[in-house]
């Protein structure tokens, strides 16, 4: 009986030590050598929120980026033969970033340029080729580019690259109380909230889905202002940790590499000014809640 306490004592503090490890750090994949590159996928078998910016639903099929804009996949092919498309579904290229940029100033796009046309550029495209007459493909011909150009102004830096690329969800109902980081995975935000309002919020990343972050309900555990993953010996700063050896920090190779890498489960923030002001407000015991 006695040995038999021995061992589940010795088993409980193999578990503690397992959930203190620190296991997060930036996903290893092939660099990104040149932009005509970046399409590829990174890593075999990684989540959507590792792979260039889909304009689809994380989860969700999409077609691969293609490396220009004059090879579109087969699913994009022009309306008819006369008629060339010069961007599609599927395209990755910077005339891309500057046709989405010139739909959110016409308000048909929410979503901040991202140099990817998927499904939500495509959809805006048709939009607009319907309020103008023209063929409601979703792929940009030259007619339909000349329109769109002469209804809109020239894209500002600020206007192609803002600070902040993804809009806001609305907030889970598990965050109108209290204090609360409201994480959603579907639109790759944080939101800090107090009693219901939104005080910040800033761009995310997770896991892949063989190193998934954990949705649900949490509380802040512990805090470390620098601290290294005692797995992958990468620096996590401001990390602020809620599911073991999971948490909220900033990422260097989120901020260079965006969409095109994961975590091993942390939520990786790429902006460090807002994550350190974040960092001095959160308290420990403060809520976290991780959903779709």
């Amino acid at each position: 009986m006695q040995r038999q306490r021995v061992i589940i004592r010795t088993i409980g503090v193999a578990t503690a030590v397992a959930l203190a490890a620190t296991a997060c750090g930036p996903q290893k994949t092939e660099p990104v050598a040149s932009a005509s590159s970046a399409s590829s996928s990174p890593t075999a078998g990684t989540s959507p929120e590792a792979s260039p910016s889909t304009d689809n639903k994380p989860g969700e099929a999409s077609t691969s980026p293609s490396a220009s804009a004059s090879a579109s996949p087969s699913s994009s092919a022009s309306p008819s033969p006369a008629v060339k498309a010069i961007m599609a579904n599927g395209d990755e290229n910077e005339q891309v970033r500057e046709l989405q940029a010139r739909l959110r100033q016409l308000k048909l796009m929410s979503v901040a340029p991202t140099g990817f046309y998927g499904s939500k550029t495509t959809a805006a495209v048709k939009t607009f080729q319907s309020k103008h007459g023209l063929n409601a493909t979703g792929s940009v011909d030259e007619a339909t580019w000349k329109k769109i150009e002469g209804a809109s102004k020239k894209p500002t830096a600020d206007e192609l690259r803002p600070s902040t690329v993804n809009e806001v969800d609305a907030p889970d109902p598990r965050c109108m109380q209290g204090r609360v980081m409201c994480i959603s995975k579907e639109s790759r935000t944080l939101a800090w909230m107090i009693d219901g309002k939104v005080v910040s919020t800033m761009d995310v990343r997770f896991g892949s889905e063989n190193t998934p972050t954990r949705e649900g309900v949490f509380d802040v555990g512990w805090k470390a202002k620098e601290w290294t993953s005692t797995i992958y010996h990468t620096p996590m700063p401001y990390a602020m940790f809620f599911s073991g050896g999971q948490a909220v920090h900033y990422s260097a190779d989120f901020a260079a590499r965006g969409y095109q890498g994961a975590s091993h489960g942390c939520v990786n923030v790429r902006d460090k000014g807002k994550l350190s002001a974040l960092f001095d407000q959160v308290k420990v015991g403060d809520k976290v809640v991780v959903y779709w």
